[in-house]
C-alpha cells in the first residue's frame, strides 16, 4: 500500500492514542505466522496504523509488514510464505516517527552476529542523544523511529551471547521498552527495569511458549501458566527450553503505567496481577463515593468506560443503561469523509439510545479528558436526545502533563486541563456538573500506594525528562528526514 494511503485520523478522539502491541511465538511444527497473526488481532486495539510479522526458520528471517490493520496487511497467501518455528509481530501507533511504511515494525537487519528483527512497545526518553552519538560514529538510519535506534544499538553491541549483548545495551536505554527480539534460531522478550509497559509470557497448549503485550492475547492463543515478564528481565526461547535471566535489577521504584488500567488494556487482561475489568469497576465505585449526584441513569462512553459505569451504578444505586452505541469501525479509515460528514464529528462514531436518556438526569462516565475535543459533543448529543441534565464523571484525575514513555497524550499546549480549571472545562463541555476521580481514589481502586507512573497527572516522571530527551526532542532531531 503506498504511503499516500496511510489511515486518516480525521475523527478527533478524546482518548490518548493507543501505543503499540507486540507478540512472540515459539511453537515447533506449528504455523507460527498464523499464531502471531491471531495474537496481533487480539492486540489490534493497541495500534491501527501498521502491522508486521517476522519468522525465523533456524537459519534466516523472513518478514512482511505494511500500513493498515492486521486483517488488511496479511492474507492467507501472505502468511503461508512465512515458515519457521519462531515468530514476532507488531501493531503500531506512531508515538515517535511519522505514520509511514519505513517506521512500521518489526525492524529487520543483518549484523555481524547474524540477522535480528526487533519489535518495540514504548518510548526511549534519551533516544535523541543515543541517535546523535551513533550518527557521529557513522551509523546510518532509514527511519524516524526510536525503535530503529534500539535495533541498531543491539546490532553493534558487545558480548559473546545475545543475552549479554541485550544486557549491555539495556544499560544505555532510559525509558519504556517492552521488546521481542528474533534471531535466526532464538527469541527474546525484554522488559525495562521500571516495568512501564506490559509484557506477559505463557505456555502454549501444543508445546512451546508465547509472549505478548497483554495476557488477553495469550489466552486467545490458549496459553496456560501465564505470568508477567518482570522489570529488567529477559526471557529466552530456544529450540531446547525457556530460560530466564535478570539482565538489570528492577528500578528502586517501578513505574507501571496507570493508564493500562484506566484505558489501554483489554478488560479481559491482567495488569500488575490484577483483573483490568475489576479495577475499572472499582474506579467507578470510588468515583460514586467521591462525586455523587442525583440522577436517573448511569451511561458509559463505550467501550473502556463500561466497567466503571457498572461500578458507579452499583455503588450509587442509580440504574445503569446504554446511552451510546459505538461504531467500532469508524475510528481509522482509508476513505476521507466529505466536508459535511466531517462536521458531524463524533456523531459518526456514536449514536444515542434516545429511549434510555429522554427526560432523564444522566451521569456520563468516561475514562479521561485529554484534549477536550469529545466531551462537549457527547454532552450535546445527550441534550439533543432529550436528557434533562448531564453530569460528567471521569475515572482518573485531570491530565495536565504529557507522557514521554510511549503514550500520545498530546503536548502541554494541547492538554485542556493544563490550561483550564475543572469549572472552566465544565463550562466548555456544557455539562451540568463535572468531577474527576482524585489521585488517592484512583490508587485505592488500583490497590497500590506506589510503584506506578502518574506523571501525566502530577508531572513527576520516573526519570529526568527535558526538551532534549523527550518525544518532541527526538522528533525535532530527525525532523529533516520526514
Amino acid at each position: 500500500m503506498p504511503e499516500s494511503q496511510v489511515p486518516i485520523d480525521w475523527l478527533a478522539d478524546e482518548h490518548p492514542q493507543e501505543e503499540c502491541g507486540v507478540v512472540g511465538i515459539y511453537a515447533p511444527s506449528e504455523d507460527v505466522a498464523r499464531m502471531a497473526y491471531f495474537g496481533l488481532y487480539a492486540l489490534q486495539h493497541r495500534g491501527q496504523e501498521a502491522a508486521g510479522i517476522a519468522v525465523a526458520d533456524g537459519h534466516g528471517i523472513r518478514m512482511h509488514k505494511d500500513i493498515g490493520l492486521v486483517s488488511q496487511v496479511f492474507s492467507p497467501e501472505r502468511i503461508a510464505t512465512l515458515k519457521g518455528d519462531f515468530a514476532i509481530g507488531h501493531v503500531r501507533y506512531s508515538t515517535t516517527g511519522s505514520s509511514s511504511l519505513r517506521n512500521a515494525q518489526p525492524f529487520l537487519i543483518d549484523t555481524q552476529y547474524g540477522p535480528i528483527a526487533v519489535a518495540h512497545n514504548g518510548n526511549l526518553v534519551n533516544a535523541s542523544e543515543l541517535r546523535a552519538g551513533m550518527l557521529r560514529s557513522g551509523v546510518g538510519f532509514s527511519s524516524s523511529s526510536d525503535s530503529e535506534v534500539l535495533t541498531m544499538m543491539l546490532a553493534g553491541a558487545t558480548g559473546t551471547t545475545w543475552f549479554e549483548r541485550i544486557q549491555n545495551t539495556m544499560r544505555l536505554w532510559r525509558g519504556a521498552y517492552s521488546l521481542v527480539i528474533l534471531t535466526g534460531d532464538q527469541l527474546y522478550a525484554v522488559r525495562d527495569p521500571w516495568g512501564i509497559r506490559p509484557l506477559t509470557v505463557g505456555m502454549l497448549p501444543t508445546g512451546g511458549h508465547a509472549v505478548a503485550s497483554e495476557s488477553g492475547a495469550l489466552r486467545s492463543l490458549g496459553c496456560q501458566a501465564i505470568r508477567e515478564v518482570k522489570p529488567g528481565e529477559v526471557i529466552m526461547l530456544t529450540n531446547t527450553a525457556l530460560s530466564v535471566g535478570q539482565a538489570l535489577p528492577p528500578a528502586e521504584r517501578t513505574a507501571l503505567c496507570t493508564f493500562e488500567h484506566i484505558y489501554f488494556s483489554r478488560p479481559d487482561s491482567f495488569w500488575d496481577g490484577q483483573s483490568v475489568h475489576q479495577v475499572r469497576q472499582r474506579l467507578g465505585m470510588h468515583l460514586a463515593e467521591e462525586a455523587p449526584v442525583g440522577a436517573d441513569v448511569v451511561v458509559p462512553v463505550p467501550d473502556s468506560s463500561i466497567p466503571a459505569a457498572i461500578g458507579y451504578a452499583t455503588r450509587s444505586g442509580v440504574p445503569y443503561n446504554d446511552g451510546f452505541i459505538k461504531n467500532r469501525y469508524i475510528g481509522r479509515t482509508f476513505i476521507e469523509p466529505t466536508d459535511s460528514l466531517r462536521k458531524m464529528g463524533v456523531m459518526l462514531k456514536y449514536n444515542v439510545v434516545v429511549e434510555n436518556v429522554l427526560n432523564r438526569r444522566v451521569v456520563l462516565i468516561d475514562d479521561s479528558i485529554v484534549r477536550g475535543n469529545t466531551t462537549g459533543p457527547l454532552v450535546k448529543m445527550l441534550r439533543d436526545a432529550g436528557a434533562s441534565e448531564v453530569h460528567v464523571r471521569i475515572t482518573c484525575p485531570p491530565i495536565r502533563h504529557p507522557c514521554f514513555m510511549g503514550v500520545d497524550m498530546g503536548t502541554y499546549d494541547e492538554l485542556v486541563a493544563h490550561h483550564h480549571t475543572v469549572e472552566e472545562i465544565r463550562q466548555i463541555s456544557g455539562a451540568d456538573s463535572l468531577a474527576f476521580l482524585s489521585l488517592e481514589g484512583m490508587m485505592k481502586a488500583i490497590g497500590r500506594s506506589d510503584g506506578y507512573c502518574n506523571a501525566c497527572y502530577t508531572g513527576v516522571y520516573p526519570f529526568e525528562v527535558n526538551a532534549h530527551t523527550a518525544k518532541t526532542g527526538f522528533e525535532q532531531a530527525v525532523g529533516g528526514q520526514e
